[in-house]
């Protein structure tokens, strides 16, 4: 069963990765680059004290929070423990992949990241807002940056899929513990 998912997974991997152009090569390099996203942050920010007045400095410390423990356990608690090498270190397909700008990335991809980070904050945040519009937005925009990465080369669509589900689960258990925080009741439900 696993040698059969391993193999559904580089299958679509190259079918993914195989869907390129010039022009999306450029549009996914800067989707993926770190800092395009810096100011759709400030402006979530902002909107965190726009709505949340001073508790808005107890949701971005726990943002913080969030995005650094996505960050870390991604990397600590899965790539340096699984050791799943990238496509792009892998033998028989750093040949067949298309790679962006020759980016190849570390040496580890399980889990991604960029996913476990975007989804991260996307899950943290859409709990703090409660809004369908916005739900819909960050929910939209987690999933474009993670895709960016198998059309990259990056990663494989399971690298993505566990860090989807590992920042999303770091999202709802670090809002889940702000709710209990006693400086947190004035903020609405």
């Amino acid at each position: 069963m696993l040698d059969y998912l391993i193999n559904l997974d580089k299958q679509l991997l190259l079918f993914l990765n195989g869907l390129h152009s010039p022009f999306f090569d450029w549009v996914m390099f800067w989707i993926s680059y770190k800092f395009t996203s810096v100011p759709l942050y400030a402006v979530v920010v902002y909107f965190f004290f726009k709505k949340f007045g001073r508790t808005g400095w107890i949701i971005l410390v726990m943002t913080i929070l969030t995005v650094t423990l996505s960050d870390q356990i991604s990397v600590h608690l899965f790539k340096n423990v699984f050791e799943r090498l990238r496509p792009t270190h892998t033998l028989g397909l750093e040949q067949l992949i298309h790679l962006v700008r020759d980016q190849r990335g570390g040496m580890y991809g399980f889990v991604s990241s960029h996913a476990a980070n975007t989804f991260s904050f996307a899950m943290f945040s859409l709990l703090v807002f409660r809004t369908r519009w916005y739900t819909i937005a960050i929910l939209c925009w987690a999933l474009v940056v993670s895709y960016t990465r198998i059309y990259m080369g990056l990663h494989f669509p399971g690298d993505i899929l566990g860090g989807a589900i590992v920042g999303s689960l770091i999202g709802l258990s670090v809002y889940t513990v702000m709710r209990k925080l006693p400086c947190y009741e004035t903020c609405p439900t």
